[in-house]
């Protein structure tokens, strides 16, 4: 079988089942048999995979019950072997010669049944559609189906899920949503399996996401050993995951891992590139009593445009001139390194601006799936294709209206589909996928990518009149190695992030590792060394060994993390920003006395007569 994590060119897979049914014997007149299973046969079957079959009917498909709403449409669910355990749906569509084929036990192996979305899904290992025509059988040429197959935990193919119709059948968007589909088998039979004695962690690339059947899914025990996980993790992370350590693929401590808030989303590095936001749930019946353990990741704050201005020029220069053409609807292109606070920027834009009561719909072009990518930009109407909710959608484009729109990532966004956006964009309306009316749309455009456009355009990956037309005007977010408010920034996100007790800063050592960092991840890296930092310090002055072994690895000469002193200077002394008057130490700690003399070294009465001389304690 061919591995699941590969994928072969339609017409391959087509081609290679063809050459399967012809040595098998079949040809394209013969009638396909669905096996001979005896009564006894079925039964036995149906009591073998009953909990397969109550997982996917109770606990996946109420969530598509819109596809069941079209009543061409039938769900079938099979076995490894290609036997039909159960199906959903209205049948009225099947030839009456072939009622057979719907009913348990039925075989939908090529062998058996020529070319078809099951069994050459089976063969091939992956997700299949096969339509009227490329059935090998001419008695099956009036279906169009899509099957993808379901692994269980231990990445056994167990069963395959498929949607077949004798309408016509999208086959980008089918396809897309029998993947979700199978996936939320796979889902719930490895949260099923584990949810009693272990931890999970869902996870994405936003926190928008996380609830998707796209997310990633760990399940780990308290030591921190993955025991199953869901192939989307695999993925995300580029490596099979199971007994894999999770404290190794992402820079968070265990014990922090284990005590998040339920719920609560977190931020997550992992393997010093990727971004993810992620949600732990504990076991229902845990075998470890949660420590007590405060908590450092926690949703950000909404931010102003006067706290991303922090003094550097450049981002200065940027959110005026942003600012400013939001306000005449001229539309703004945002350019930046991973993590350099492009989507801050953008929210914080939106908050100053005369539609900040409006909503702002954030789309990102990189983590929809591109099969779903069209209906979910521009909508569809009612019973536009197999599976389409009876309401219809509206689309994000159109839930814009009146707000602000923010295509994040938009290099990625398919090609196929830049041409409809610049129609959009030309014309100021949208018209749903199965036709009608156009909608007229009002928005502000502001687009971000991390890529280089002009380049993708001269590369033909991006439409260059898509280009000029969503790059009015183009700002660029500087690198954190680069800006001039550096400390400044380290500042702001320590105060972003600290306790109300923890009015210990950086050391003076730490604040000079910053200030020679490279920062490959920037604000995002930023946010997650001092988080992470804060969590190990707790109510002491952040310093070297509080940092992530990672992030110091990073440095081309990393620092002991044993600096030698000098007399003059206690190790614990805050060293915030280079401002280090008493003053600004006074305010930095809230006039908390005792705590300010410990950090410095000093009694507190040598603390009182130093605060008398410059007027800062009553005499």
């Amino acid at each position: 079988m061919a591995d699941p994590a590969q994928s072969m060119s339609h017409q391959s897979l087509v081609e290679d089942s063809w050459n399967r049914c012809e040595r098998y014997g079949l040809n394209p007149l013969t009638i396909p048999s669905f096996g001979q299973p005896t009564e006894q046969d079925v039964i036995n079957l149906l009591e073998r995979q009953h909990s397969l079959v109550q997982t996917t009917q109770r606990e996946v498909l109420p969530y598509y019950e819109n596809i069941l709403s079209n009543s061409s449409c039938l769900i079938l669910l099979a076995d490894s072997r290609g036997q039909l355990l159960e199906s959903w749906g209205d049948r009225r569509f099947v030839e009456p010669g072939q009622q057979r084929g719907f009913k348990p036990g039925a075989s939908w192996m090529e062998r058996d049944t020529g070319t078809n979305a099951i069994g050459t899904a089976l063969a091939s290992g992956q997700a299949v559609h096969i339509q009227r025509d490329e059935h090998f059988l001419k008695a099956n040429r009036y279906l169009s189906g899509a099957a993808s197959p379901i692994f269980d935990a231990q990445r056994q193919l167990i069963a395959v899920l498929d949607v077949s119709s004798d309408s016509y059948l999208p086959p980008s968007h089918t396809l897309g949503m029998v993947k979700m589909m199978s996936q939320s088998v796979e889902n719930r039979l490895i949260l099923n399996l584990f949810r009693d004695d272990y931890f999970q962690l869902s996870f994405n690339t936003s926190q928008d996401n996380l609830d998707s059947q796209w997310a990633g899914l760990l399940i780990f025990d308290e030591s921190g050993i993955i025991v199953s996980a869901n192939r989307r993790a695999d993925t995300l992370l580029g490596e099979t995951l199971t007994r894999t350590r999770i404290d190794r693929l992402f820079d968070i401590p265990l014990l922090q891992l284990i005590n998040q808030p339920e719920e609560q989303p977190l931020a997550l590095k992992a393997m010093g590139r990727h971004r993810f936001q992620g949600i732990v749930r504990r076991p229902h019946t845990p075998r470890i009593q949660p420590r007590d353990f405060r908590t450092t990741f926690r949703s950000e704050k909404p931010i102003d445009l006067a706290a991303i201005d922090q003094g550097d020029p450049l981002v200065r220069k940027a959110i005026r001139q942003a600012q400013l053409m939001l306000e005449k609807d001229v539309p703004i292109l945002v350019h930046g390194e991973t993590g350099v606070g492009k989507e801050v920027l953008v929210k914080a834009l939106h908050a100053a601006s005369s539609r900040a009561k409006a909503p702002l719909i954030a789309v990102n072009c990189a983590a929809i799936p591109h099969e779903l990518i069209e209906s979910e930009l521009f909508g569809y109407e009612k019973g536009a294709f197999t599976g389409a909710h009876q309401k219809g959608s509206l689309g994000l484009i159109r839930k814009s209206d009146g707000g602000v729109l923010f295509l994040d990532e938009i290099g990625d966004m398919p090609l196929s589909l830049q041409a409809r956006l610049l129609r959009v964009l030309q014309d100021r309306s949208v018209q749903p996928l199965g036709g009608g009316e156009p909608f007229p749309v009002d928005f502000r455009l502001i687009c971000a990518t991390n890529r280089s456009l002009r380049q993708e355009v001269e590369t033909g990956r991006f439409r260059r009149d898509l280009y000029y037309r969503v790059s009015a005007l183009n700002v660029e977010l500087p690198p954190l190695r680069l800006r001039r408010d550096k400390a400044m920034l380290f500042k702001r996100v320590w105060e972003q992030y600290r306790e109300p007790h923890q009015w210990a800063g950086l050391s003076c050592e730490v604040q000079a590792v910053f200030e020679r960092h490279p920062w490959p991840g920037n604000l995002r890296q930023l946010s997650n060394v001092i988080q992470v930092a804060l969590a190990l310090a707790d109510d002491q002055p952040i310093r070297l060994e509080h940092l992530p072994n990672d992030f110091l690895a990073e440095l081309e000469q990393p620092p002991s993390l044993h600096p030698t002193i000098a007399p003059h200077l206690p190790e614990e002394r805050p060293c915030m920003q280079g401002d280090n008057s008493l003053e600004s130490l006074y305010q930095t700690y809230n006039g908390n006395v005792s705590l300010l003399a410990r950090q410095l070294g000093i009694s507190r009465n040598t603390l009182y007569k130093r605060l008398r001389e410059q007027g800062l304690y009553p005499a």
